[in-house]
């Protein structure tokens, strides 16, 4: 977000004493958590267990689903994401979100690109030069350069199942996020699309904050460095990859991710 302080040195989002409702269901509960800035921070735990929930609060995509109330502070990028002179939009360029199920929309590949550009700049600035680098870098970035830059009038919604979720995080690139949310990115891809999605987050991991919600345990042990489980709409747990899943320190976070939670 253009103008926004510095956050703290490690940090790209904190939460203190964070409560959502759903109407009259509670669905988080006094949530505090620090995701550190430049990695692949996990949230997992069982169905319902507030995950999603919580991704979704990072860029308050939660109000579109109406009826939506919270209480406590969310920090991004060093800014309480509910202050009233926060940009709604300015928010949702620098934290983009990918959902589960790819949704490039039915247009060229090339126009998936530049979309956010075309919305978010004034025409008089969106030389086709620019609009052609910015696809370019994009594309490359997320690997489908080689692959579609012959096939860039082609209609998004015919690529394969890989290539449209990864279509679907470079048209976030062009607006220069710094956080990117990944709500269960893999759960409609094979094994191959699986691993190329896991593949991508490292490369993209130092260059942008990923947070991921996954209930893969084995994607979450490979894929981040860090996790955060929850349970009944609390944080039980957040330590290093590593550490949870060799030595957690609630037992409540050994039952599940020895498969004993549902």
């Amino acid at each position: 977000m253009s103008g926004v302080p510095a956050a703290g040195p490690d940090h790209a989002i904190e939460t203190r004493g964070l409560s959502l409702w759903y109407g009259a269901f509670q669905a988080l509960f006094d949530v505090s958590a620090d995701i550190k800035k430049g990695i692949i921070t996990a949230l997992i735990g069982p169905s319902g267990c507030g995950k999603t929930t919580l991704l979704r609060c990072f860029n308050r995509v939660n109000e579109r689903y109406g009826n939506v109330r919270t209480a406590g502070e969310i920090r991004v990028l060093g800014e309480s994401i509910y202050a009233p002179e926060v940009s709604l939009v300015e928010l949702r360029k620098a934290v983009g979100m990918v959902f589960q199920r790819p949704n490039p929309l039915p247009i060229s590949v090339y126009e998936n690109v530049v979309f956010g550009l075309r919305v978010h700049t004034p025409r008089t600035e969106l030389k086709r030069s620019v609009l052609d680098e910015a696809v370019e870098k994009a594309l490359t970035e997320v690997g489908l350069w080689k692959d579609l830059k012959d096939r860039l009038n082609a209609k998004a919604t015919t690529l394969l199942l890989e290539q449209q979720q990864k279509l679907c995080l470079a048209r976030l690139l062009p607006l220069k996020p710094e956080v990117i949310l990944m709500d269960e990115p893999a759960s409609a891809l094979d094994v191959g699309g699986t691993r190329a999605i896991e593949e991508l987050m490292f490369e993209l991991a130092g260059r942008y904050t990923i947070v991921i919600v996954t209930h893969n345990m084995a994607q979450a042990r490979r894929a981040s460095d860090e996790c955060i489980f929850m349970l009944l709409g609390q944080v039980v747990e957040h330590s290093r990859t590593e550490d949870l899943f060799i030595s957690p320190a609630d037992p409540r976070t050994a039952e599940y991710i020895e498969g004993r939670y549902a």
